[in-house]
């Protein structure tokens, strides 16, 4: 085949260093557009990026080029500094050291993209800790929760 052809769809979900609530309502809207950029960069397609604050959402599409941890360390990398660049007082900001990333299909766009959206609404019910754990076991992902929280 000639070319490659690729829908490589992930929904990734990361917190800040110790989940300590850094992103006010002043940040969100820059940083999430920031990370946007990052991906638009790399040639990938962010289709919904939310969170709270301590933890960020991002539904994205990635190019076949990039592996998703050298995509993450993009977006984790910059983002940070640009944080740091831009906001002297958030000097202490910084992304936990892993992240969870989980596969979507094409027809859960829709789904995945509502329940980003609505991440206000589920964090009314639930912690980001609670959260994360539940994404892990829904995906059939083995985890020790000693490893998880840094």
């Amino acid at each position: 085949m000639a070319h490659t052809f690729t829908n490589l769809l992930v929904h990734v979900i990361f917190s800040t260093k110790g989940r300590l609530p850094f992103i006010d309502s002043e940040l969100k809207p820059q940083l999430h557009a920031y990370i946007g950029g990052i991906i638009r960069e790399g040639n990938g397609k962010a289709y919904v990026i939310n969170g709270m604050a301590d933890h960020v959402h991002i539904l994205a599409s990635l190019p076949p080029t990039i592996a998703l941890s050298d995509a993450m360390r993009t977006i984790k990398t910059n983002s940070s500094r640009r944080v740091h660049e831009r906001w002297h007082t958030k000097s202490n900001f910084g992304w936990q050291t892993g992240y969870g990333a989980f596969s979507v299909s094409r027809s859960s766009v829709p789904e995945v993209t509502r329940y980003i959206i609505a991440q206000e609404e589920h964090h009314s019910k639930m912690t980001f800790q609670q959260e994360f754990l539940a994404f892990l076991e829904k995906h059939g992902i083995k985890y020790d929760e000693r490893y998880i929280w840094e």
